[in-house]
């Protein structure tokens, strides 16, 4: 019996997912999540295929048929379906080969570059090897668990909950061009170790706080390290930011740094007005660093600034200082501020905006990159002037 609209949208999800039959085919599909997808099943001989035509509502019922019955014309004109509705398919549709289609489409060049590479990273270090030359559908569940397993073995839980959402993404994808039917992912909630939420070590304590910055005044490494190491402290922003700051970024006139949308981890525009001590670290390190791209360029490309300076050359400089990983790490800068600002009776939401994090009103969020920026700029010079004060021995 054909399917209406009406059963379609009251069509609720239940523990598994299920399929509701239209005719010559097409059925939709619905998720647990509460997603429906279109999908179409055709023979050759007595081997059974399956298409994935979209998903509903982006695709109506209409649509949907419409486009099966262009698929069954081609059949019968023997154009094999599969190739018609996605003609880059291959004919082995491997884990690689989709994952890297995937990578090209939804990550590189959209996401932050920090966030490319590390997905790729984990892509071409853990999943390509074991699964790469496999197609998707020989895939099952067991085999994921154990490249899983064997990430948390070495102690790192939370990145094979991180791989494990890469994989996710990527069999979804699949399904989307008709590759697989099932995210083999979603099979595996609670058999990896859960992951015990950590804050990042940080100093609150404002004597703690006094013999950090006493230690900075003593640094003796890189000037330019020690550059990027008080303007994080400055800045509290996060230290991808700081290590990514373009000299474009960077406005004198008007005493900010904006940083764009694509650099965040919210993917907002963000503006870090910059205190008197600030705006003194960019006119010293100008000289230095200011013909290139980065603010604080690697070593390796200096004369250029071409690469942007490395993630551990920060805690590289709080090691040097004396200070281990469970004392104060390169985001405890952002902790130790918004804790001692708190205290000082700065209002939370001032804070947090400067602090860049989400907010709940997505529409809101859009065009708020310059909220309370009389008062950020206020507190940014309050914090880096209590910082200096923090200086003296006195």
């Amino acid at each position: 019996m054909a399917l209406t609209e009406l059963q379609i949208r009251q069509a609720k999800p239940k523990d598994k997912r299920y399929m509701i039959r239209d005719d010559y085919g097409l059925y939709l599909e619905v998720m647990s999540s509460g997603s429906k997808f279109w999908r179409m099943r055709y023979w050759e001989g007595k081997k059974e295929t399956k298409l994935t035509l979209g998903e509903y509502p982006f695709i109506s019922l209409s649509e949907a048929r419409e486009r099966r019955n262009d698929l069954m014309k081609s059949k019968a004109h023997g154009i094999d379906p599969k190739t018609q509705l996605n003609p880059t398919v291959i004919e082995s549709a491997t884990f690689e080969k989709v994952g890297r289609e995937w990578y090209s489409k939804h990550i590189d060049g959209i996401r932050s570059k920090s966030h490319a590479e590390t997905v790729i990273y984990r892509l071409e270090r853990f999943l390509f090897p074991s699964l790469g030359h496999l197609n998707l559908k020989e895939i099952i569940a067991p085999i994921l668990l154990s490249v899983l397993r064997t990430i948390e073995e070495r102690g790192t839980a939370e990145t094979a909950h991180r791989v494990k959402q890469i994989a996710g993404q990527i069999f979804r994808y699949g399904i989307a061009i008709g590759e697989c039917e099932h995210d083999i992912s979603a099979d595996l909630r609670g058999a990896l170790t859960p992951v015990i939420s950590k804050h990042h070590s940080s100093f609150t304590d404002t004597k703690d706080i006094a013999g950090l910055v006493r230690a900075m005044v003593g640094f003796n490494g890189s000037f330019i390290v020690k550059c990027a190491l008080w303007f994080s402290a400055y800045t509290f922003a996060r230290p991808g930011e700081v290590r990514h700051a373009e000299w474009t970024e960077i406005n004198i006139e008007s005493r900010e740094w904006k940083i764009p949308a694509q650099k965040m981890k919210k993917r907002k525009t963000h503006i870090v007005p910059l205190s008197r001590q600030v705006l003194e670290i960019i006119n010293r390190i100008q000289p230095w660093t200011g013909t290139g791209k980065y603010v604080f360029p690697s070593n390796r490309t200096l004369n250029h600034g071409e690469r942007p300076m490395s993630e551990n050359t920060i805690t590289a400089a709080l090691r040097r200082l004396g200070y281990t990983g469970d004392e104060m790490t390169p985001h405890g800068f952002r902790s130790m501020a918004s804790t001692t600002l708190n205290e000082k009776g700065w209002h939370p939401d001032v804070i947090e905006r400067q602090l860049a994090h989400v907010e709940g009103n997505s529409v809101r969020a859009a065009y708020n990159y310059a909220e309370y920026l009389p008062e950020r700029r206020k507190m940014m010079q309050e914090w880096a002037d209590w910082l200096d004060s923090l200086k003296s021995n006195n």
